[in-house]
Order: structure tokens, then sequence, then C-alpha cells
């Protein structure tokens, strides 16, 4: 839908679809509407099996998104970019945000571009956007600059180790980063227009019509692309029906959308699995292994694949043998939510195999700023205590290791 949408409204643009996945042959580029095809394993990411199970398929497909844009940036074809989320369709032609590259180096697009008017609404849709990011990551534009490359290696560092869906830790994926984007960066441009990046989140402040012929419009001008998130869990249309309740042009936009998509599940590339859903041996991948596998750095450095579940030495293993009985709550489907909250709200443990991330103050360091300064002492011997509590001795050796 995004790709046939792009095609007729920018027939002169390159197209590439950016796989959080491995290639299959089912994929027949010329029966497709873009160029190239680009998988993650084609990305040059550091320990990419360790660093892929690490993470969720929204997680992934997130924290992909600023190494592609790295090469895209690389070439000497490219002038700029423009990342869609695929859950979006375009409706007309894109020359402002075009335009307005072709003076500045990004164009980021709120998800509010005026406030809400009601209670109901701040908290639906103003509180919402305090928690997943100000901006929305389903659109960003990129112009092809040396300040541009340099946020590119700044976004790609910051997810390599922290794309995680951790709101309590104002962590939202690869989406919380670029609140910062402003502050850091030179020549970021905020793309106010009502025409783009519309959605259930900010339709309540938006004047949304249909033209007698079938066009769509946002505040008297043209309708420029839409995002449908949410839409296979039918939180979309939940959201529609709250926010544009008595606006016949939504419930047009959303029925068509339902309609144009619903043969898209008989396709087989639909019903291909998820290349980083299972151990080897085909063995789902429980949330709990991801979890802990990010968690554990000594996990990541004894198991650099671990999707390899051959032989007895595997982390298949260690997490049905050993991690119940390190972490019972975890595996306890009555507790297993809560412990998971309670560990994960230390996010400096990262993805770190090598150990490079983690070299800074050393043990005997921080020991000795402790005797110099007894306030801070004491919130060692907390934190400790903290640790010692959740984790067991197992969480202390872990640290001082």
């Amino acid at each position: 839908m995004l790709f046939t949408s792009l095609r007729k409204h920018h027939p002169e643009a390159v197209l590439h679809l950016l796989l959080s996945d491995g290639k299959t042959d089912l994929l027949d580029l010329n029966k497709e509407p873009f160029d190239a095809v680009t998988s993650v394993e084609e990305l040059g990411i550091q320990y990419l099996p360790g660093w892929a199970f690490c993470h969720t398929i929204v997680e992934l497909s997130t924290a992909i998104k600023p190494f592609f844009l790295r090469q895209l940036l690389d070439r000497e074809d490219c002038g700029q970019v423009l990342y869609l989320d695929p859950d979006t369709v375009v409706f007309s032609r894109l020359d402002d945000i075009l335009g307005a590259l072709s003076e500045v180096n990004l164009v980021l697009t709120p998800h509010q571009t005026n406030p809400e008017l009601t209670l109901e609404a701040v908290l639906d849709n103003e509180i919402s956007s305090l928690k997943h990011g100000v901006y929305n990551l389903g659109f960003i534009g990129v112009s092809n600059t040396d300040e541009a490359r340099r946020f590119a290696s700044w976004w790609a560092s910051r997810v390599y180790y922290f794309c995680r869906s951790e709101i309590h830790n104002g962590l939202f994926t690869d989406q919380r980063w670029i609140d910062l984007v402003p502050a850091f960066f030179d020549g970021v441009a905020i793309m106010r227009s009502g025409r783009h990046n519309v959605a259930t989140w900010n339709i309540t402040t938006r004047e949304f019509r249909q033209n007698e012929d079938g066009a769509f419009t946002v505040d008297g001008e043209p309708l420029g692309f839409y995002h449908f998130t949410g839409f296979d869990s039918g939180a979309h249309r939940i959201m529609a029906i709250k926010n544009a309740a008595d606006n016949p042009a939504i419930h047009n936009l959303v029925n068509w959308y339902e309609e144009s998509t619903a043969d898209l599940s008989d396709d087989p590339l639909s019903r291909v699995p998820w290349k980083y859903a299972r151990y080897s041996d085909g063995t789902p991948i429980d949330r709990i292994h991801r979890f802990l596998y990010r968690q554990r750095v000594d996990l990541q450095k004894t198991f650099p694949d671990p999707f390899d579940a051959s032989g007895s030495h595997s982390l298949k293993g260690w997490m049905t043998g050993q991690a119940p009985k390190e972490y019972p709550a975890l595996f306890s489907a009555q507790t297993r939510d809560s412990a998971m909250l309670d560990l994960s709200r230390n996010v400096g443990l990262v993805f770190d195999p090598s150990g490079e991330a983690r070299q800074g103050r050393t043990l005997r360091s921080v020991l000795g700023s402790s005797l110099r300064h007894p306030s801070s002492g004491i919130r060692l011997i907390r934190r400790g205590y903290q640790i010692l509590r959740t984790e067991g001795w197992a969480g202390i050796s872990r640290r001082l290791s």
C-alpha cells in the first residue's frame, strides 16, 4: 500500500524496502512496487545474532533504521532520504517536505501540532506523546549533509544499546531519542503542516474532509500521508471512533484501507515466519529469554549465537534449566510481569558482549569515591541491597566482575 502510493505520486523516487528479517526466494522484485530490498543481515551490525536476539520484532524493526540511513547517505547518488512506516499511505506529492530538506538537515513531524481542547484528549494524545516521544518516527526526512550524517551515526549508536520498549525507563524503541535532536543538531525543521502524518492521535485538532471527487483534505490542503498505526489490532478503528465519531471522511478512509488490505493476508509472503522468532530447533523464543539475555552480559559472552540450540551447551538449555532456578518469579505466570518490571529498572545493562561500552569507572574507583563522599556510599549500599533482594548473589557477582 505504501510503495504503490509512492509510485503514483513520486515516480522519480528510488524506493527501498528495509527488512527486519532474512530474505526469501518468494520475494520477486519484478512483482513489487519498489526498487531494492535490504535485509538486517546486510547492515554490517556488530554481533548481529546476539543483538537481534535482544529485541522483539517491533524493537528490531525500529532499531535498524539508522543503520540503513547511514548506508544510503554514503551513496553518491543520494540527495535526500524520506523514511515512512509501512502502515502509512501517501495521498499527494510531498514537495513541501522535499523543499524544506533543500534548506535544512532534518525534517520531523510532531505527534501533535496544536494543543488539545479537552482534558480527555489531553489524556489520550498529549500525555501519550510525553510517554512515547514528541515526534512520530513513522516519518523522518534527512538531507545528505555532514550534519545529517553526524545525526545518523549518533542515532545508530543510541539504538544499538538502548532500543527498548520500556516507557517506565523513558525509552520507547527509537522514538524517544529524537526528542533530543533539536537540541543536539543544527538545521532541524519541524513540519507543522496538518496534512502530514495524520493519525488518530491528532485528528481532534485537524479539519479532515473529503471532496466530492473523493479526495481527502486536511485544514484545506491535500492530505499528504496518513498513518494507519494499530490497524491490525483494531486499536486504530477504536480511536478513530472515539476521536472522530461524527466525521464521515475519517471513517470512509479507514473503511477504504480495510477493504484495500483485506486480501493481503492471502499473499504467501505474509505466512513466512520471522527469522528471529525461534531457536534453531524450531522452539519459539519466550520473551523472558530475550529479556534475560539482554540483562546478562555474561550470557551474551557465553552464547554469541543465542539462536543455536544444537548440542548440550546452548542458551536454550540454560534458559530451560538454570534460569528458572535463579529467577523463579520470572517463570511464574502470576509474578513474571512484576518481576520483569523490577529487573528492568536498571537501564545501565545494555547489549555489550565485548565489554567495550562498560569500560570506565572501576569498582576500586567507585569505592574510593564512596569513602570520600559518605552520602554516595550510603546510596551504593542501598543499591547493592536492592540487587541482592531482586537478583541474589548472582546479581552482585555479575556487577563486581
